[in-house]
């Protein structure tokens, strides 16, 4: 697996983001991104269980995630979450992204949320839109602090 790169003030990456998740990511060489995360009590919707809008960001970023590995940078443009089961705070979770259709500008993906014994806590189907070339050189300007950190 390769480790992607991260930004600096992303919520769910951005490695210098002070309320940020500071999440890393790794991608297959077939393209399926996994991650691993462990919700703190501040991310808690209801005692002991992860805010489902906090979940839904998770399962965004994995999903776009899946592009940036084939190297497409998207946007999202619709994204439908399932919420299997509650996502308790303080247990690792783990995540995987698949991107499940590619139509040039559109792409669809799909990603899961599981615990550490492998039950499935929610899962996202996703369209996201190819960001313009022209808009995409502006983005990737500002993203000068883009990069693979040690882990």
């Amino acid at each position: 697996m390769q480790k992607q790169p991260s930004s600096q003030m992303c919520f769910v990456c951005g490695r210098d983001n002070p309320i940020g998740f500071h999440m890393q990511f790794f991608a297959d060489a077939d393209g399926t991104v996994h991650a691993e995360y462990v919700p703190r009590a501040e991310h808690q919707g209801y005692p002991g269980v992860m805010h489902g809008g906090l979940v839904t960001a998770l399962l965004d970023e994995l999903i776009g995630r899946t592009a940036i590995a084939s190297d497409l940078w998207c946007m999202t443009a619709k994204l439908e979450v399932r919420f299997r089961n509650p996502v308790p705070i303080g247990v690792r979770l783990k995540l995987k992204g698949t991107i499940t259709k590619n139509s040039g500008r559109l792409l669809e993906g799909r990603g899961e949320l599981r615990s550490e014994d492998g039950a499935l806590l929610a899962e996202a189907r996703g369209t996201y839109l190819r960001i313009p070339d022209d808009q995409l050189a502006e983005y990737k300007r500002a993203l000068d602090g883009w990069r693979v950190d040690e882990i």
